[in-house]
């Protein structure tokens, strides 16, 4: 996607998942969604908790996305989907208590090649 300055937007998809399904992987999201305010960037996230899958994920998501981040402390549904794609995996506690480290990481994974998997 675009912006409206005509200038190129990163693509981020991102999946959230903890242990119980209830609050960490709903702050996940929002954390992410402010992010993506702050820094300008598109993101789409679903949801895997308690209340079952939010926000699919679709496959034409997947083909168009820069990276995939993936916020979880438990495995996520459908991990395969993403095979092929630049991947950051981070615990959701971690990015609950210092999101800087998934920016360098957002940063640095969009100069490897799609395929590349990061864990921080």
């Amino acid at each position: 996607m675009s912006s409206q300055k005509g200038t190129s937007k990163i693509n981020i998809l991102a999946v959230t998942a903890c242990t119980t399904g209830v609050a960490h992987t709903y702050m996940a999201a929002e954390i992410l969604e402010k992010l993506a305010r702050k820094y300008d960037f598109n993101i789409k996230i679903e949801t895997q908790g308690v209340l079952g899958i939010k926000n699919k994920l679709l496959e034409s998501d997947i083909a168009q996305t820069d990276l995939v981040i993936v916020a979880a402390d438990i495995v996520i549904d459908e991990p395969a989907r993403f095979s092929g794609c630049r991947v950051i995996n981070v615990k959701i506690s971690s990015l609950l208590m210092d999101s800087s480290s998934l920016l360098v990481n957002i940063k640095k994974i969009l100069h490897y090649s799609k395929g590349k998997t990061l864990d921080i």
